[in-house]
């Protein structure tokens, strides 16, 4: 029997695996908080919290995370022929990303083990998606007063990227979305909602890779014996849920608001929030 299975119960079942990696799929890209919804998943499942289910459901990441790659290659290949002599005043994508992704790196780096310790429970995801949907209800009203942004990546400067980095910070927390975060930040510094939405998928390369890959290195059991099935059927399956759902959610975009993100958050907030009082889940 493998460590993860001594620690944390009977190892997961190749449909745990599948039901957690499209969790992961779906929601990563959407902003209602995969990490909130794998939390709530592995409870509903019967799987027990800890570090080693935790780091699991981290690792999954790099499938859905994949699909960008697969999506947005030509223009990550593009960027990379210029990113040693970037064009002056073109700001280069792949430098970009960096800025934005090295502020999360560094305090989640900071934070790990304390984050995972103390708010990786279904109680803190129910304030966090109730608390997050609030404040997309209260982006749409600024935005509607505000005039059309119309801002893309290609003339996004590299202080704009550092704080659209600075917002990403916020989805440390449990619940409350990595790319509700960046995108909301994003649109708040001028960015139009396709630019936001793409930045978002494309700073999550190097903050997903790196946050899955530094679980795993904590967590090598995870790539050994009886449980390496189950990590190739939830990665697997989380890369091609992420593939379908993408595109489509930034066509939505294009012609809609977060209004019915908001609105689920706080609907789905609210009713954890409610079984966790009655007792139902954990």
């Amino acid at each position: 029997m493998t460590a993860l299975a001594a620690a944390a119960g009977p190892p997961l079942s190749l449909f745990d695996a599948l039901v957690l990696g499209l969790v992961e799929g779906v929601t990563e890209f959407l902003p209602i908080s995969s990490t909130g919804h794998l939390i709530v998943a592995q409870r509903l499942l019967g799987l027990e919290a800890g570090l080693d289910n935790n780091a699991f459901s981290i690792g999954i990441q790099m499938g859905a995370i994949t699909a960008i790659l697969v999506l947005y290659w030509r223009r990550l290949l593009d960027a990379a022929r210029t990113v040693a002599r970037p064009t002056r005043g073109a700001p280069n994508l792949l430098w970009q990303i960096a800025i934005a992704a090295f502020p999360a790196a560094f305090v989640g780096l900071l934070l790990d083990d304390w984050i995972d310790a103390h708010l990786f429970s279904a109680r803190v995801v129910a304030g966090t998606l109730v608390l997050g949907g609030v404040l997309l209800l209260w982006l749409e009203h600024l935005l509607r007063r505000a005039a059309p942004a119309t801002r893309e990546l290609a003339t996004m400067s590299y202080r704009t990227a550092l704080w659209i980095g600075c917002f990403q910070c916020l989805a440390l927390l449990p619940g409350t979305s990595r790319s509700g975060a960046t995108i909301g930040g994003a649109l708040l510094l001028g960015l139009s909602r396709t630019a936001a939405a793409e930045f978002s998928f494309l700073v999550g390369l190097p903050i997903l890779y790196g946050a899955s890959l530094f679980k795993l290195a904590r967590r090598p059991e995870l790539l050994q014996g009886d449980l390496v099935p189950a990590f190739v059927v939830g990665t697997v399956v989380s890369f091609l849920s992420a593939l379908v759902v993408v595109r489509p959610f930034v066509r939505f975009l294009r012609h809609h608001t977060f209004l019915p993100f908001a609105w689920y958050r706080i609907l789905a907030g609210s009713a954890l929030a409610g079984a966790c009082g009655l007792g139902w889940l954990a």
